[in-house]
């Protein structure tokens, strides 16, 4: 089954190749999912950062993003978050966008550990790492299910699709 859509935008794309080409690396050249996340005005706190709290609203999208490339995302589909935890590095304010780079870190039985990277393009720096698992569950939504081998296959073969990987 073909990707949903391009699960790295075009310009994050070239702006990654640029370094490649350039002779350096990037942190995110190995990653085969690139969201984009424009940082709004409101998402800073009283400390003119961006909120600790906004990271895990960040890491959603990037993993609706991710699981949508797999047609892992809709209404047939059920997985639950059952955990997640987050790393600050460096603090982020209002206007940046940051590119986080999601990929499959484990596959189990009945369970995927997603790990991602918040790159800054004002920075030029990650500001932030982050980890979930996630749950897939039957078609009710009641018991845990297994990770079908043509899913896992997705999984794999969706991370390996990297721009490092395109170069070799």
């Amino acid at each position: 089954m073909p990707f949903k859509q391009p699960a790295i935008n075009e310009h994050i794309a070239q702006s990654i190749q640029d370094h490649l080409n350039q002779g350096e690396s990037h942190p995110l050249a190995d990653f085969g999912v690139i969201y984009e996340q424009k940082v709004q005005w409101g998402d800073m706190d009283a400390f003119a950062h961006v909120n600790n709290v906004r990271y895990y609203d960040y890491a959603q999208s990037a993993r609706i993003h991710y699981l949508e490339q797999l047609h892992l995302f809709d209404e047939n589909s059920y997985t639950i978050l059952a955990s997640s935890s987050c790393q600050y590095l460096r603090p982020v304010t209002f206007p940046d966008t940051l590119f986080i780079g999601i990929r499959c870190k484990k596959i189990g039985n009945t369970s995927i550990v997603n790990e991602y990277l918040f790159f800054s393009q004002k920075q030029q720096a990650i500001v932030a790492t982050a980890e979930t698992v996630i749950v897939f569950f039957d078609e009710k939504g009641e018991n845990k299910r297994p990770i079908t081998d043509t899913e896992k296959q997705q999984f794999m073969q969706l991370d390996n699709n990297t721009i490092s990987h395109a170069q070799s």
